[in-house]
C-alpha cells in the first residue's frame, strides 16, 4: 500500500504578499520613471497651460527639470519669463536666468499654491498693487482674487532688482540685490530708492542668504538697515521672522528727524510736533503689537527716556507708554502749541537739517507787529487716527524766561477723538499750576476747554526785573477757566469765553519801583540819596471776564501802604491789542510829583507805555503860570497831598472770586467740565 501525503494548505497571506510586492515594484518603477523622466518635454505644454490659466504670457525659456519628493517637488526653470497683467506698469512679474522653487502637492488639490522656498538668479521683478485690490502676483485671471496669491516662505535672491508700486499708498520703490559669500553671515546686500508714503526714500543694508517672507517655523534671519524717508533717518540691527507683515522683529534702532509729528504719515502713529529728535532703544514686534523698550535720546535740548507700546489690533490703534525727562528745555515746548523750534533746539541734534522756519522766526522777532499767540493750525485730524494713554514727567525745566517753569507732569489720554491732559501739573515760580485741558476733535473747529488752578507762585520770580531790586513779594493764587472752539491756540483764544483771575495777600517790594511807577520825582530823589526801602503790599487782584475773545478787567487793584493803583481796560485776544489805564493814588505827601494816569496800549508783540495827557498838561500849565510869578512857586504845581485811601481788600478779593458776566460764567462752567470724564 502506498501512503499518500496530503499537500500543505495554501498560505492565507500569499495574495496580500503578492499585492505588496507588486505595489513596491510599481512604486519603484514609478520612482525610476519620475527620476529619469525627460521633464523638459513638458516645457511647451506647461508654458501653454500656465499662460491660459493666468491670462498672461508664461515661458520657461531654456530647460525644465523636476525633482520629486515625499511632500512635494522641487521645480527648476532654466530661464523664465512671466508677464504682468496689461494694467501693470512693468512688463514682467518676473524675468530671471534661473528660478528654483519647492511646491507642496496636497494644497494644490484645494487650489492653494504653497511655495516653502523660492530661489531666483538675476531676477527683474515688477510688483504692483492697486487700491481696488488687484495685484500682479495673484496667479488667476482675476488679479483681485486673494485666493490665487501664492504663499511663499523663504526667498533667495542672487543679484537682480525688484520694482514695487502702490500709488494709493504713496509707494514707488526700486531695490537692487547683490550676493557675495565673502560677506560672512550677511552675504545679501540691498539698496532701495524711490518714494515711501510720498516722501523720498533711500535705504541700504545687509541680510542673510534668505529672506523669510512668511513665518514657516524657520528661525528669524539677521538684518541690518540704514534708511532715510523724507527728513527721518533710521538705522537698525537685529532679526526679523517674516517680511510680509514685518513680524517677529527684535532689533536695536536709532531714529532721528526734525519732528516726531513726521512719523504719522510713515507709521500711522499720531505723535505731537516736537523739536528735532534723536532716539535709540530696543524694538520688538509680535503680531500687531509694536514695543519700544529702554528708549533714550533727546528732543531738541531736552533728554527723554521711557517705554512705549503701539497695538494695531483694535479697530482704532492704541498707544501707551511712560516717558521721563531729567531736564526739559523751555524752547522745546513751543512746537507742542504750534510754535516753530528755536535755533538752539534745531541745532541740538547733529545731522538733522534745521527747519526753514528759523529764519522766519528771526524776521518775526524784528517785526514789532508780529503775532504773539501761536497761529499754526493744529492737526486735529491725527487725533482721530488712534487712542492713547501716556504719562510724562519732567523733573526740571531749564532755560525759562518769561514763565519760570520748574518742573512738569501730565497724563495724556486720547479716546474717541477726545484728547485730555488730566492731570496737568506744572511747577511755576515755586508754586504750581494744576488742572486739565480737553480738546474734542469730533467737532470742527475743535471744542477746547482749559481749567487750571494757580497755587502759591512767588511774584518776585514771575517778574524777574523786580527780583533784581531785591524785592520780596507775597504768593499768587488764581485760576484760568476758558472754553471755546478753534483750530489753533490763537483762533481758540480769539473766540474763547470764561474767567481769568489772580489774587495775592500781604507781601513786600521795592518802594523805589513804586515811586517810579507813580511818577513821583521827589520820592525817587529821596530814595536815591537815602537808600531804597520796602513797602507792604496789602492786597492785589487781577481778574478778567472773557467774552468771546475780549478780556475785560473787572477787578484790577494793587494796594500798598504807600500807593493804591486802580486799573481799567481790556485786552482783545483776536487782534492782540490792549488798552489799560493805571490810576495811582498816593497815600503820602510829596513834591516834584507829576502823577497822571499811565496808559498801557499797543499790541502784545509791541506794547506801549505812556501817560494820559490831560492831567499832565493841566499840571504843566499851572507850573508855567506860577513860574511866571516866581520859579519857586512852580514847584507847587507838583505838590501831591496824598488823597489815596486803603482799598477794601476783602471786597477786592471777593470781586475777583467769581465771573461778573453771564457769558464769562457760562464759558468758565464749560471749562471746569474738562476735569470730568467725558463720554
Amino acid at each position: 500500500m502506498v501512503a499518500i501525503q496530503p499537500s500543505p494548505p495554501p498560505s492565507r497571506s500569499s495574495p496580500w504578499l503578492r499585492m505588496a510586492v507588486a505595489f513596491a515594484v510599481l512604486l519603484g518603477v514609478l520612482m525610476l520613471v519620475l527620476l529619469f523622466f525627460p521633464w523638459d518635454v513638458l516645457r511647451v505644454p506647461l508654458n501653454r497651460y500656465v499662460s491660459e490659466k493666468t491670462g498672461r504670457q508664461f515661458e520657461v525659456t531654456r530647460h525644465l527639470d523636476v525633482h520629486p519628493g515625499w511632500r512635494g517637488a522641487t521645480i527648476v526653470f532654466d530661464g523664465v519669463d512671466f508677464a504682468n497683467p496689461t494694467w501693470a506698469r512693468e512688463p514682467y512679474l518676473v524675468r530671471a536666468k534661473r528660478a528654483e522653487f519647492e511646491i507642496r502637492l496636497w494644497p494644490l488639490l484645494s487650489g492653494r499654491v504653497v511655495i516653502p522656498r523660492l530661489a531666483l538668479v538675476s531676477p527683474v521683478m515688477g510688483l504692483q498693487m492697486e487700491e481696488d485690490g488687484r495685484r500682479t502676483w495673484a496667479l488667476g485671471k482675476d488679479t483681485g482674487d486673494t485666493s490665487t496669491v501664492p504663499t511663499i516662505g523663504l526667498l533667495q535672491v542672487d543679484g537682480g532688482g525688484v520694482n514695487f508700486l502702490a500709488e494709493h499708498l504713496g509707494v514707488d520703490i526700486h531695490a537692487d540685490f547683490s550676493y557675495d559669500t565673502s560677506r560672512g553671515e550677511l552675504p545679501l546686500d540691498f539698496r532701495v530708492k524711490g518714494k515711501y508714503k510720498r516722501q523720498p526714500l533711500m535705504a541700504e543694508g545687509r541680510t542673510g542668504n534668505v529672506l523669510q517672507l512668511t513665518a514657516t517655523g524657520q528661525p528669524p534671519f539677521p538684518l541690518e538697515i540704514k534708511a532715510a524717508a523724507g527728513k527721518t533717518q533710521l538705522s537698525a540691527q537685529g532679526t526679523v521672522a517674516a517680511l510680509t507683515d514685518l513680524d517677529g522683529i527684535d532689533a536695536r534702532f536709532q531714529l532721528k528727524g526734525q519732528t516726531l509729528g513726521e512719523l504719522f504719515p510713515l507709521l500711522g502713529i499720531a505723535l505731537p510736533q516736537t523739536s528735532p529728535y534723536a532716539l535709540a532703544g530696543e524694538l520688538r514686534k509680535q503680531g500687531k503689537l509694536w514695543e519700544v523698550k529702554g528708549m533714550k535720546g533727546r528732543l531738541g535740548l531736552s533728554d527723554i527716556a521711557g517705554d512705549m507700546r503701539f497695538d494695531q489690533a483694535p479697530k482704532t490703534p492704541q498707544l501707551d507708554g511712560t516717558l521721563h525727562s531729567r531736564v526739559m528745555d523751555m524752547d522745546d515746548l513751543g512746537p507742542l502749541i504750534g510754535l516753530p523750534p528755536t535755533e538752539r533746539s534745531a541745532k541740538a541734534i547733529e545731522g538733522v537739517e534745521a527747519p526753514p522756519s528759523i529764519a522766519q522766526v528771526k524776521r518775526a522777532r524784528r517785526d514789532p507787529g508780529r503775532k504773539v499767540l501761536p497761529t499754526a493750525t493744529l492737526d486735529f485730524e491725527r487725533l482721530r487716527a488712534m487712542n492713547a494713554d501716556v504719562q510724562y514727567i519732567a523733573d526740571k525745566i531749564r532755560n525759562v524766561r518769561e514763565v519760570p517753569l520748574d518742573r512738569g507732569s501730565v497724563h495724556v489720554k486720547l479716546l474717541g477723538s477726545v484728547l485730555t491732559l488730566d492731570p496737568l501739573d506744572l511747577g511755576v515760580a515755586n508754586g504750581k499750576v494744576a488742572g486739565a485741558i480737553r480738546i474734542d476733535a469730533r467737532q470742527d473747529p475743535a471744542d477746547i476747554r482749559a481749567s487750571l488752578d494757580v497755587h502759591g507762585m512767588q511774584i518776585n520770580r514771575l517778574i524777574p526785573k523786580v527780583d533784581t531790586l531785591k524785592t520780596s513779594f507775597g504768593k499768587l493764587d488764581g485760576r484760568i477757566n476758558l472754553s471755546g472752539r478753534g483750530k489753533s491756540v490763537a483762533s481758540w483764544l480769539a473766540g474763547a469765553s470764561g474767567d481769568v483771575a489772580a489774587i495775592t495777600g500781604r507781601g513786600e517790594f521795592s518802594n523805589l519801583l513804586l515811586e517810579f511807577a507813580g511818577l513821583d520825582g521827589g520820592e525817587v530823589i529821596k530814595f536815591i540819596l537815602r537808600g531804597d526801602r520796602t513797602v507792604t503790599l496789602r492786597c492785589a487782584a487781577l481778574a478778567f471776564d472773557v467774552n468771546k475773545g475780549v478780556a475785560q478787567g473787572r477787578g484790577l487793584v494793587f494796594d500798598t501802604t504807600d500807593t493804591v493803583f486802580h486799573v481799567t481796560g481790556q485786552a482783545n485776544l483776536a487782534d492782540e491789542t490792549m488798552h489799560f489805564v493805571i490810576d495811582q493814588k498816593p497815600k503820602d505827601m510829596s513834591i516834584l510829583s507829576v502823577r497822571t494816569p499811565l496808559i498801557v496800549g499797543g499790541t502784545f508783540g509791541s506794547p506801549t507805555i505812556g501817560v494820559e495827557p490831560g492831567p499832565l498838561a493841566a499840571r504843566g500849565l499851572t507850573a508855567l503860570a506860577l513860574g511866571a510869578i516866581t520859579p519857586m512857586l512852580a514847584l507847587a504845581a507838583t505838590f501831591e497831598s496824598g488823597p489815596g485811601v486803603d482799598a477794601d481788600c476783602k471786597g477786592v478779593l471777593a470781586e475777583a472770586g467769581k465771573p461778573g458776566t453771564a457769558e464769562a460764567a457760562k464759558g468758565a462752567a464749560k471749562a471746569t467740565g474738562a476735569r470730568q470724564p467725558q463720554n
